[in-house]
């Protein structure tokens, strides 16, 4: 799997998911419920949209794909444990199932791309087999 198109495909799903509450609150409640709090949604859905951001302009490189990774991993991990925690005791509403099954697939694919990133042809002029060439 390209793991620069998984950050960037998870960037673009991080970056509307953020988005949307921000844009329009109402059409987001009716959906996943009414908010106590919205200052904590928009602070919430801010952070995942900047996250997203990020990682929808992650560079082919081998730091840049890292750290799409770890913002990846730890925003995934992050919002299944919400969304697994917090729909058995009712605070938040079964839509946020499917929304587990989105994180759940994020973490298989950032599995899927191997543990460092990306493969040594992608790894351009500043990478280990560029360093050994030299």
């Amino acid at each position: 799997m390209n793991p620069v198109l998984v950050a960037r495909s998870q960037g673009l799903f991080n970056l509307v998911g953020g988005g949307w509450p921000l844009l329009h609150l109402r059409s987001f409640e009716g959906v996943f419920g009414p908010k106590r709090e919205r200052w904590l949604q928009r602070t919430t859905a801010g952070l995942l949209a900047t996250a997203g951001w990020s990682m929808l302009l992650t560079p082919a490189t081998c730091g840049a794909v890292r750290q799409a990774r770890r913002t990846g991993l730890g925003t995934a991990v992050t919002l299944l444990a919400v969304d697994l925690v917090y729909v058995p005791r009712g605070r938040i509403r079964p839509t946020y199932l499917l929304d587990a099954v989105m994180q759940a697939g994020w973490l298989l694919a950032w599995c899927r791309c191997g543990r460092l990133g990306l493969p040594r042809e992608h790894m351009g002029t500043n990478g280990p087999a560029a360093t050994a060439a030299r």
